[in-house]
């Protein structure tokens, strides 16, 4: 079976000139997938829009509505970060089609695993809030749509970007059947997401955190996947495997600072991958978040769908590590194992 790709081909109307959330960003990706040609190897799906009656396994109605109501409106902020134009709810409605669709393959055994190319990104979208650059929470969608339409229930989310997903985060605080995992640095946008946010009630310790600080680098954060993160996955046992995919982690973005490579990402997804064949019938999907320098952004998702098609292929890794920045990793390790204290089984 070959891995599943999908863009939302209608997302460059969702535009607002000199926000770093831009229609450039999808446009450099799939100029360099055409280039490469690695599509002819994928199972590429056209996106359908998904339906209200999706939005409204995890949004209210009446947030919904408000979206209507801003794309009637014209160009409207629905919060200092986060724009919406009068195409705008179309787009993310195909959005989340496409990672709807991507799932089904995979839930369906007609592709290995898949990756929705899509914007506008999802993970700090809440309930009833837009928030920075978010209009819908795909992939917390995406969780209740599996556990609605399949019978599976414990759903593993992994977030890689280098912000934190407060809006995945709060729509399962509470929840046992979906494990919540977010790397991010911290200090940064939005200030949630400490090492004590492990979830409340039922959901006790079904949400790990791992903040960790500017030019942590990848040495540290695949040190984490690997030893503080793998036995709470075999813990949990996931039936499938959902990747929040941001890469504004890279040591080029202009908005974030963790230093990692595009070699680290694909590590990291090697891990997940690894998790996802361990415990979930390989089953595994991922979602296009963050990433905001658009050619670190273009090579480090094509060479996740190389990973994805073939654990074995060899990076698209142009910029190699930052020549100005060495691994912090010696200094944090006490700090690491403060993290496995908290999260030990």
């Amino acid at each position: 079976m070959k891995t599943a790709i999908t863009f939302n081909s209608n997302h460059e109307v969702h535009a607002q000139p000199g926000h770093f959330e831009r229609p450039e960003r999808l446009q450099a990706i799939q100029t360099l997938l055409n280039q490469d040609g690695i599509l002819e190897s994928l199972m590429v799906l056209k996106s359908q829009p998904a339906t209200k009656e999706d939005v409204l396994l995890v949004h209210p109605e009446s947030y919904y509505d408000k979206l209507v109501t801003a794309s009637e409106a014209g160009t409207v902020w629905l919060d200092s970060d986060t724009y919406s134009t009068p195409g705008s709810l179309g787009v993310a409605m195909e959005a989340l089609g496409g990672l709807i669709q991507v799932t089904e393959a995979v839930v369906q055994e007609k592709a290995a695993n898949g990756f929705a190319v899509v914007r506008p990104p999802g993970h700090h979208a809440r309930p009833a809030e837009a928030m920075g650059f978010c209009l819908l929470a795909n992939i917390a969608i995406a969780a209740r749509w599996i556990q609605k339409h399949t019978n599976m229930r414990r759903i593993l989310i992994v977030d890689f970007d280098v912000h934190h997903g407060n809006g995945t985060q709060e729509i399962f605080y509470e929840d046992p059947d979906v494990l919540y995992i977010s790397t991010h640095q911290s200090p940064l946008y939005p200030g949630t997401g400490s090492l004590l946010e492990t979830g409340e009630k039922e959901g006790n310790r079904a949400t790990i955190n791992i903040p960790l600080p500017a030019n942590t680098g990848e040495d540290t954060l695949i040190y984490v996947f690997k030893e503080i993160l793998k036995p709470r996955v075999a813990q949990f046992n996931p039936e499938f495997i959902l990747v929040s995919a941001g890469y504004d982690a890279h040591w080029l973005d202009p908005i974030g600072g963790m230093n990692i490579t595009v070699s680290g990402f694909s590590t990291i997804l090697k891990e997940i991958l690894d998790w996802a064949a361990l415990h979930a019938s390989n089953r595994l999907v991922a979602l296009l978040e963050g990433g905001y320098h658009a050619e670190a952004l273009a090579h480090s998702v094509l060479t996740s769908l190389r990973i994805l098609n073939n654990i074995q292929a060899t990076p698209s890794d142009p910029f190699g590590p930052n020549p100005a920045q060495g691994s912090i990793h010696d200094q944090l390790k006490n700090y690491l194992v403060e993290i496995a204290s908290i999260h030990a089984l």
